[in-house]
């Protein structure tokens, strides 16, 4: 009678009873280690929940500047890099990171704009993630296929497609953030072209986040004359609508 296949078999040679209960099925990326470099608490609750959910754990930074210093210590073997931060743009991090390999493993951009891919892939990053991330499966998958070790695991049937949905308090308190920078930029003696470009890109991801067509489109508008003032007045009646009634149904 021959043996039965060992455990350390890849999943194509296990028999379909041992393939249903291989842990690898849930929990894909047991073990690994996330840095996940991102300003908004919304998005970064939504990477924590599918990081728990495929057993990884993740470490957050909201700044080049705390995740250079991060990486001189610690070696994750995911990084994510959203593309607008409030101190520069993410590419800056991915090249440096990119110099790093292979000691950092998988390297992603990640943004609200779909035309941040281009400049993502450029700058060396070995994919790109477009928010909102509303699927379990495919944020699995865009890590696994960029590890060899485990890229075989991307095309395993049956991963779980759910949307572990974030905390809209986190929503909630970036809206603020948002409210006060805006606040302060107007009152200046003139609003500083820079930061108005880094925090309509900032809200304009929250309302693809959020479902919100309305202030994606005042996002949009910043540059208008009242572009800024028009922003700051619909952040803030945002604000004082319930946390729970900020994200619309996304069919």
């Amino acid at each position: 009678m021959p043996l039965p296949p060992g455990p350390d078999l890849p999943p194509l040679f296990l028999p379909p009873s041992a393939l249903a209960d291989d842990p690898r099925r849930t929990l894909p990326l047991h073990g690994l280690t996330f840095l996940v470099v991102e300003d908004s608490r919304f998005a970064c609750d939504a990477l924590r929940l599918f990081c728990q959910r495929s057993g990884a754990r993740l470490r957050r930074t909201e700044t080049l500047r705390a995740a250079r210093a991060h990486l001189k210590v610690y070696r994750p073997e995911v990084l994510i890099v959203d593309l607008g931060l409030p101190d520069g743009r993410g590419e800056a991090l991915i090249r440096e990171a990119a110099l790093r390999m292979p000691r950092i493993p998988v390297i992603l951009g990640t943004s609200g704009d779909p035309g941040g891919r281009a400049a993502c892939l450029s700058a060396g990053a070995a994919g790109f993630l477009e928010k909102p991330l509303e699927s379990l499966a495919a944020f699995q998958r865009a890590v696994l296929r960029h590890l060899p070790d485990r890229a075989e695991l991307a095309n395993l049937p049956g991963l779980a497609d759910d949307c572990p949905a974030p905390d809209p308090l986190a929503l909630h308190d970036d809206l603020a953030r948002a409210a006060n920078l805006l606040a302060a930029n107007l009152q200046s003696p003139g609003p500083d072209p820079k930061t108005a470009q880094y925090l309509a890109g900032f809200v304009s991801g929250l309302a693809r986040s959020a479902h919100d067509t309305a202030l994606e489109q005042a996002a949009s508008r910043w540059r208008d004359p009242q572009g800024l003032q028009t922003l700051a007045g619909l952040v803030s009646a945002k604000l004082a609508q319930r946390p729970a009634a900020l994200i619309a149904p996304s069919g």
